[in-house]
């Protein structure tokens, strides 16, 4: 049975500056004529001329659809700016959709901006009771629940102390902690799992894990694909306001990242501005294997351009492997492993070679940094893409396919049985 039905949703917003008056005059009569034009500012942000293209509309969200089942899990994911939150607004009644309809069966509790409702001046104690209630559990379920949302926000000795003398820290996990204890028949998180340190991280991944294997419909917002892959059964992919992918959790995070795997490989560096600070080093080009396919367990060459505007003996160098901007799988740093490197005034072009590459197949991203003695001159993230593919590296015909059996690629093992009592061969 569908718990949730999205017809053709859209959502827009009228854009638009404001030019601001330079002269004293200007200023005058712009601030005798507010009235009017703030007034005509809030009318035409509600009234859109239908079938003409319109430059101050933006469509956050544009003919989405898609069902949710009772108890499913469903992640959805997507770039900065794709609609994700529009989508959870409109799903938890915080605004309203301008095209199509939403439709939810069932007690909805949204955990969108974790900490909404504290008051800094009242106690831990008080503000749960407090962000209970708003989230929508009675003062009695959050009696109930008290000492356990207070165990596990880990604030324990301090619930009677005014959360204004909290650390940020403190407060988000008291927060969360309210939130994550939550018993609604469709729970909507919008990437709260960034909250806390490592360990309460950890613990927010297992609770989220406990809601989900309970039977209760979650929709699940995050840009930590680990996450995703482990609490979800099924996967949205939002693209510029419309669903680009509906289906297998696996697929979408593969269709994301191929997303962000925007700049090819080889592509020229010189024209980024998004890098370091420094001035002494400056990026140019990189490669992979001279530009021929990769594939994995064989040697990796990573030809490097870049210019110096000083000769020198202390330069470093170091290049990240990843799968998605918090997943790093590997890090190759000439500083780690003892590499000194002179490079001379101008273009310097600098070859890598890595003897075997013992990663899974699939698409990954590569970041560069360059420093001069431990200072950073240049970083570069997203500096190119790395596909490597598949290939029998072990020579027994089975292919190592992208997605499966995990991210390093173990070498040979060897496998000796004995029976019970008899021990193993020393050498």
């Amino acid at each position: 049975m569908n718990i949730i039905t999205v017809n053709n949703l859209g959502k827009r917003y009228r854009v638009g500056t404001r030019e601001r008056e330079r002269t004293l005059v200007g200023s005058v009569l712009a601030s005798l004529a507010y009235p009017v034009k703030n007034w005509r500012e809030l009318v035409s942000r509600r009234r859109f001329k239908e079938g003409e293209d319109d430059p101050t509309v933006m469509w956050a969200l544009r003919d989405v659809s898609f069902t949710v089942k009772e108890g499913e899990v469903l992640g959805i994911i997507g770039h900065n700016g794709a609609g994700k939150s529009s989508l959870l607004k409109i799903l938890s009644r915080i605004t309203e959709p301008s095209t199509g309809s939403a439709k939810l069966r069932g007690r909805v509790s949204s955990l969108l901006e974790v900490g909404t409702g504290f008051h800094n001046d009242l106690t831990g104690r008080d503000n749960v009771f407090m962000n209970g209630t708003i989230l929508g559990m009675t003062r009695r379920e959050v009696a109930q629940k008290f000492d356990e949302i207070v165990a596990f926000s880990g604030v324990e000795k301090h619930i009677d102390t005014p959360v204004k003398y909290y650390s940020s820290g403190m407060k988000v996990r008291l927060a969360f902690a309210v939130a994550a204890h939550l018993e609604p028949e469709i729970l909507i998180i919008d990437e709260v799992l960034a909250v806390g340190d490592l360990a309460f991280q950890e613990k927010c991944l297992g609770k989220m894990n406990s809601v989900a294997q309970s039977g209760r419909t979650v929709l699940f917002v995050s840009h930590n694909m680990v996450a995703v892959e482990g609490l979800c059964d099924r996967c949205l992919l939002l693209q510029q306001g419309r669903l680009q992918y509906d289906g297998s959790v696996a697929t979408a995070i593969d269709h994301y990242r191929q997303a962000s795997l925007a700049r090819a490989t080889g592509v020229n560096l010189a024209d980024r501005t998004d890098r370091g600070r420094g001035t002494r080093v400056r990026f140019t080009k990189v490669q992979f294997n001279e530009g021929r396919p990769v594939g994995t367990g064989e040697p990796l060459v990573i030809d490097v351009a870049f210019v110096s505007a000083e000769a020198t003996d202390a330069f470093q160098i170091a290049v990240k492997i990843s799968r998605s901007y918090r997943d790093t799988v590997l890090t190759i740093s000439s500083n780690t492993m003892g590499t000194p490197l002179a490079v001379t005034e101008g273009t310097n072009h600098l070859r890598i070679t890595l003897p075997r590459l013992d990663i899974m197949p699939g698409n990954y991203l590569v970041d560069l940094w360059a420093g001069i003695s431990h200072v950073t001159q240049d970083r570069l993230h997203d500096a190119a893409r790395l596909t490597v593919g598949e290939r029998d590296v072990y020579g027994t015909g089975f292919m190592l396919e992208p997605g499966k059996n995990g991210i390093v690629v173990p070498r040979r093992c060897t496998y000796e049985l004995a029976p019970a009592g008899v021990p193993y061969s020393s050498d």
